[in-house]
């Protein structure tokens, strides 16, 4: 028996702009773009956001394999692949939306030239408002020799294959301003350098190695951005693990990075991400080296904390388990299955742990109590159970400046005024609120340090210490031992300076 059924084809123009909602941003969308050029084994990805107010333009162009003129119409149709068909197993893509739903998210009009080893440029355009203007409610997919300029053309004519997508009537990121608002240019360019970001981000495993492709924006190639600082020796990683669930491998290895003070202000400053430091902790999820969720702990019931942001744990995915981890069309999100929770919450609690040791300097507290007294500006006391901080009477410098006052009990009330008045309550907000905003002891102000180091160097010689002795101080004493590059300079000139006083005083004799 037949069934009975009517044809309900969609309006082109309700879908097209239904689609339009999906809630790409520029950065996600146009890394959905990249994934095509990867999968179409482009060495080279060029990006251009050109500002021309309501003129401007967007262009993505890369040198893979690129399509023939049947290759194309089959691209350009939304579901152009069924996310349960068989794909291979370096596919970036699922659901045969990306190029489409990315596009169009940001432009009312699609224009894609595409031309293969072994036929010429072929074109074809989205063109929303054309389609809206004709009212019939069909998929009018444009073609014609008109849709490009020479200048277009021009972009694939010294390559022998390659695509490029332009994106006009930037609706969403321009709107109807002029060529010469100032806002709006600021804002576009704002925009650009979030792309460079992300793109850094979700791309830097094919950024390096030894088949490295490049991404080019405005004409500058980006750099990678490794969140696991995996160059640097003072990264702990943990031992790796293989978990397997619904008959998919999953690799997984957690990093705990370095305290601030064990690596360099500008690496810690790049260490910190496009988000900061306490944003980019948790887990990384990859699909075949493609970055997915940038720091999230995956709804283990696990929040972000200061003292847990050394903690990231990458995961690696093959695309076959894309189902099974909810993988959704913007490839910006992912749940983990069931049968993994508790192993997940185990690997994060363990990184977590370490994390919050480093973060909270152990090593520094035992000093504290047991190393020598003379290393740390402030101490800690806790009182009727309340917390107070006290300036160290026997740090040297604090020594020689009480010994040489003139009005020494001037000098002590004013110490008591300022651990009296240590703003706690603020720190503690603008901690919460900002915490990567707080800048490193003379972050900036070198020429302080040096006089800081000069007058610390000068007490302890001041007390009798010899020169060695009073070097070796120096470099387990705060804040200077987070500039070992600064004190060994200053070192090196005072060693020079006491040798050449030994050579003129034996000159003398």
């Amino acid at each position: 028996m037949s069934a009975e059924y009517d044809i309900a084809n969609p309006g082109a123009t309700e879908l097209f702009e239904s689609l339009r909602a999906f809630g790409y941003d520029l950065p996600t969308a146009l890394a959905d773009i990249v994934d095509n050029s990867i999968a179409a084994k482009a060495r080279n990805v060029w990006i251009d956001l050109i500002w021309a107010g309501q003129e401007s333009r967007i262009t993505i162009r890369d040198d893979g394999e690129g399509m023939s003129e049947k290759a194309l119409v089959q691209a350009m149709r939304p579901g152009s692949m069924s996310p349960l068909a068989h794909r291979s197993s370096s596919d970036l893509g699922r659901f045969g939306l990306g190029m489409k739903t990315a596009s169009i998210s940001h432009c009312r009009c699609l224009t894609v030239l595409s031309r293969s080893a072994h036929t010429s440029v072929t074109a074809r355009r989205w063109d929303l408002d054309y389609i809206a203007s004709t009212e019939t409610g069909e998929w009018r997919l444009l073609k014609g020799p008109d849709l490009a300029s020479e200048g277009d053309l021009g972009l694939l004519a010294k390559q022998t294959s390659g695509t490029v997508l332009f994106w006009d009537r930037l609706d969403q990121l321009v709107g109807t301003a002029s060529a010469d608002d100032e806002t709006a240019q600021k804002h576009f360019r704002e925009r650009a350098d979030a792309v460079k970001q992300h793109l850094a981000m979700v791309f830097h495993r094919f950024l390096t190695g030894r088949n490295a492709i490049s991404i080019h924006l405005n004409g500058r190639k980006i750099e990678p951005w490794d969140p696991f600082m995996e160059d640097i020796d003072a990264v702990d990683p943990l031992p790796a693990e293989t978990l397997t669930a619904d008959g998919a491998q999953i690799e997984i290895k957690a990093f705990i990075l370095p305290h601030h003070s064990k690596i360099s202000p500008e690496r810690h400053a790049l260490g910190a991400g496009p988000k900061g430091w306490n944003a980019h902790q948790g887990f990384y999820i990859y699909r075949n080296r493609r970055l997915l969720v940038a720091g999230d702990w995956l709804g283990l019931g696990m929040q972000k904390e200061e003292h847990f942001k050394l903690a990231r744990i990458r995961i690696d995915l093959p695309n076959s388990a894309d189902l099974s981890w909810q993988i959704d069309v913007k490839k910006s999100r992912a749940r983990p299955p069931a049968k993994l929770r508790k192993d997940l919450q185990r690997i994060a609690r363990v990184a977590r742990g370490r994390a919050s040791r480093i973060y909270r300097h152990r090593g520094k507290i035992l000093q504290r109590q047991h190393g020598d007294k003379q290393s740390f500006l402030w101490t800690h006391l806790t009182r009727h159970g309340k917390t107070f901080y006290k300036i160290n009477r026997e740090h040297p410098l604090v020594r020689r400046v009480l010994e040489d006052s003139v009005d020494r009990d001037a000098s002590r009330a004013l110490l008591n005024l300022i651990e009296q008045t240590v703003p706690a309550p603020l720190i503690v907000i603008n901690n919460a609120e900002s915490p990567d905003g707080f800048g490193l002891p003379f972050e900036g102000a070198s020429g302080e340090l040096r006089k800081a180091m000069e007058a610390v160097y000068s007490a302890l010689r001041h007390e009798g210490n010899e020169p060695a002795s009073a070097a070796r101080a120096l470099m387990g004493m705060e804040p200077f031992n987070q500039y070992p590059e600064l004190i060994a300079g200053f070192l090196d000139e005072i060693t020079s300076a006491m040798a050449a006083k030994e050579i003129e005083k034996r000159g003398f004799e």
